[in-house]
């Protein structure tokens, strides 16, 4: 048993210093520096809470915030429920299901730099997909600059991320097939339509998966940068810029990487509030019998 010990150190050793150089120290300086007045041009200064008390009275930090807050609550929600739908329906294949199932998967292989230029096209308001749609319907004077007005471009890319519920589907259609097949016929021979079947047998054993995709899902939001900068670059009157975004402006184009850092500080933060408050919810680990 000792020398099992001993092994587990041996091995377990370079990985846990691996993680400590490239993610432990880089977050502890993250945090440390956030306490700092920190600019390329001037030395460092020691200035306490000043950082995260300027948060507070910042107007453009105050609607990253709520932007990012309504799409984590939007994706952890909407795009999940979206996914676990999907993965239902081509669980019980359906005719097509396989062709269904390929084509919905390919967006999530596609980078978000890729879908951002993609997405310009089809928003565009001259040549737009969309628009070219709407006006073939017999709406000729229909034009809508979807990502520069400020009562579309909101939603407009949040539609960016509806197919990571894709991502979603294909976790929880794994954890479908490792359902036993016993309680299906068990359901069917008590008289359970196939309805019945979703909502009592299957969802039940889908519990922690379905938590586990809420935690990617909502944390994901928490780190989305590309899309945004592609498509809006926050605009128009910041009506899409979120925290990431913020961050990145902060600290390279203001040149503020102390104020940037506390910013950062509050996505870790924001990132461990939400793994925390999943793991409550969806019971990690507790047996339902």
């Amino acid at each position: 048993m000792r020398a099992n010990r001993i092994w587990y150190t041996v091995f377990l050793t370079p990985a846990v210093l691996l993680f400590l150089l490239i993610f432990g120290y880089p977050v502890l300086n993250v945090f440390v520096t956030s306490f700092f007045e920190w600019k390329l041009t001037q030395p460092m200064r020691f200035i306490g809470f000043e950082n995260y008390i300027t948060m507070f009275s910042d107007r453009e930090f105050g609607i990253a915030f709520k932007n990012t807050f309504i799409w984590v609550i939007l994706q952890g929600t909407f795009h999940v429920a979206l996914g676990v739908l999907v993965a239902l329906i081509l669980s019980s294949k359906p005719v097509g299901w396989k062709f269904i199932r390929t084509s919905y998967m390919i967006p999530i292989i596609i980078s978000n730099a890729a879908r951002g230029m993609l997405l310009l096209y089809v928003f565009n308001p001259q040549m737009g997909l969309i628009n070219s749609f709407v006006k073939l319907l017999g709406f000729e004077d229909f034009n809508v600059n979807w990502y520069y007005d400020p009562t579309t471009s909101f939603w407009s890319v949040t539609s960016g991320w509806l197919f990571f519920a894709a991502l979603i589907t294909i976790i929880v259609m794994a954890e479908i097939s490792t359902i036993p097949k016993s309680l299906y016929e068990a359901a069917k021979i008590d008289g359970a339509t196939e309805l019945q079947i979703n909502l009592r047998v299957v969802l039940p054993q889908l519990r922690n998966v379905i938590g586990i995709s809420v935690i990617l899902a909502a944390t994901s939001m928490l780190k989305e940068f590309e899309l945004i900068f592609l498509t809006t670059n926050g605009g128009p009157n910041d009506s899409t810029l979120n925290l990431p975004l913020y961050l990145y402006k902060t600290a390279m184009m203001l040149n503020d990487y102390g104020y940037a850092n506390a910013i950062g500080t509050l996505l870790i933060i924001f990132g461990f509030i939400i793994i925390l408050a999943t793991t409550r919810l969806f019971r990690f680990g507790q047996s339902d019998v």
